[in-house]
């Protein structure tokens, strides 16, 4: 099944708004219904395919049977950018200027090494796509000519050694179906991001994904053992022990690449036993302050659940962390909700929650029970829906992440936070901020924001200067412009900053190798290099 066209996920499962959130969005942000709801997909204007006779009959020889090269208006829509706001936004309105002017199913890493040395060819840019989540323009590269390709022909478990704990994946497995036949054999990922239900093997790898179970299993590119990967240039592959001292680790080159280095074909990752136990709870605390010290204990100084975030005291009152129960209030939601989740065996896991207990009920923290754990597990893949509702609600919302070292969080938060309420408010359109940490590490946290306003008379255009606001007080705070969204062409002019111009040069010099003729995503990740 496809995702929606027009926003996230499975059709069946969208819904409404409950009348209390929309009362709420009204009473505390002005927000009032759209005139007008999405264009219907069959009233979008869709311009012809610009690919030459040539190219597109050498494309389709490359594939060996016609119809996976497809060049029909509706599945050149559904490939058309991410799943970022702003992407939805303009998908609704039936803007498609910088559609795929097709879209090709690969179903193996010869084909994909044959379309990639033809489009070098014919000077077509050519963009991998897997679960088409990406909400950082990762999709949206600067050529006026690309084809999207679509790699979910390329579904397999190729391997699973039970002796080394290890599987091969091919990257148009969406991660659902991985963790099923992992599962089949006893084994889990163990990696479960809120696009899970959605987003493929490939996808993780080339965005440095990074689950919500990440304080136990870790990052996706930390689960990384090997990876294949075609360039126009051949074939590269890389990770044949499980660490190595033979030079630089050029895994890390392809983890968070994007599509611009090349197309990654199949991932060699750790699995782990499959539990006999999960659970979570809740637990709450009198501050943002204090529940991410208490959290800062747990990360440094253990024990280390599977599941580790705190919500803030905004996010909490709103009900943000329980999707099921928005805009309820009350004394349940005073102060800040953490989720705690434990997996394992029975003894591992009451070992754990026994000194996770100690730990929190030191720090200030007052056990909640079960209950608000199962509700955050139950709805744990929802925001995105609640997203598509407000936007129909004439809501606009959407999210931003980035991390820093523990002495940096607080600033960071403070100043991310003031800089999304000026530019909002100075747009005409004051926000709720939210924020949650949602990934802890020895050394430091993940935050990540999301924004509730009134959509203004051009959303897309009032989120620019908050976007643009929000990434400046994230490098100034000692922030990394992102987590664990990606780069894309969003963040691109951020990351160059961050990485300075060395880095980036070398970078570039790494493309140029890889595709001379700069086919791969182009200005996704890192600027067009011109001669």
């Amino acid at each position: 099944m496809d995702m929606l066209w027009s926003g996230w996920g499975d059709p069946a499962k969208a819904a409404p708004l409950p009348v209390t959130v929309t009362g709420l969005l009204r009473d505390l942000l002005g927000v009032t219904p759209r005139e007008h709801g999405p264009a219907a997909l069959e009233e979008i204007a869709v311009p012809g395919s610009p690919l030459t006779g040539e190219a597109r009959q050498a494309l389709a020889a490359c594939l060996g049977e016609p119809d996976r090269l497809r060049t029909d208006a509706e599945t050149r829509i559904r490939h058309t950018r991410g799943k970022s706001t702003p992407d939805l936004l303009r998908i609704r309105a039936g803007e498609v200027d910088d559609i795929p002017a097709a879209v090709l199913l690969p179903a193996t890493h010869d084909e994909v090494l044959a379309v990639l040395r033809v489009c070098a060819e014919h000077q077509v840019a050519a963009v991998p796509f897997g679960g088409g989540t990406s909400v950082v323009g990762g999709l949206a590269p600067e050529r006026t000519t690309f084809v999207a390709l679509d790699l979910r022909l390329m579904d397999a478990l190729l391997d699973l050694d039970e002796v080394s704990r290890t599987a091969t994946l091919q990257p148009g497995l969406r991660a659902p179906r991985a963790e099923a036949l992992l599962n089949e054999r006893g084994f889990t990922l163990g990696h479960f991001p809120q696009s899970y239900e959605w987003a493929t093997i490939g996808g993780f790898a080339a965005a440095r994904s990074s689950g919500q179970a990440s304080a136990g299993y870790g990052r996706f590119d930390e689960m990384v053992l090997g990876l294949t990967v075609a360039t126009p240039e051949g074939t590269w592959e890389s990770g044949r022990a499980p660490r190595s001292a033979a030079g630089p680790d050029l895994r890390q080159l392809v983890l968070g690449s994007e599509g611009a280095l090349g197309v990654i074909t199949s991932v060699t990752v750790r699995i782990r036993p499959l539990p006999r136990k999960r659970f979570y709870e809740g637990w709450r605390f009198a501050s943002f302050e204090a529940g991410t010290a208490a959290l800062r204990r747990l990360a440094q100084d253990g024990p280390r659940p599977t599941v580790l975030r705190l919500s803030d005291e905004t996010e909490t009152f709103i009900g943000l962390a329980h999707p099921d129960r928005i805009g309820d209030g009350g004394t349940e939601s005073a102060g800040c909700m953490a989720i705690v989740g434990y997996e394992g065996t029975d003894a591992d896991t009451e070992r754990c929650r026994a000194g996770v207990h100690r730990v929190l009920t030191a720090e200030g923290g007052e056990c909640a029970g079960t209950e608000p754990g199962d509700r955050w597990a139950h709805g744990r893949y929802d925001a995105p829906y609640l997203r598509d509702a407000l936007l129909d609600a004439g809501a606009f919302a959407e999210t931003l992440e980035t991390a820093a070292f523990w002495s940096a969080l607080p600033e960071l938060y403070r100043n991310v936070r003031q800089a999304l309420t000026t530019a909002l408010t100075d747009a005409g359109t004051p926000p709720l901020v939210m924020c949650h940490v949602s990934h802890v590490y020895e050394n430091g946290a993940s935050l990540y924001f999301t924004v509730v306003s009134a959509q203004g008379e051009d959303p897309v255009a009032h989120w620019a200067p908050a976007k643009h606001a929000a990434n400046e007080a994230i490098l100034a705070a000692g922030g990394t412009i992102s987590h664990h969204h990606g780069v894309g062409t969003d963040h691109r002019d951020w990351y160059v900053r961050e990485a300075g111009p060395l880095g980036i040069r070398a970078l570039q010099a790494v493309k140029a190798e890889l595709d001379p003729a700069g086919v791969l995503n182009p200005g996704v990740l890192v600027p067009v290099r011109h001669p």
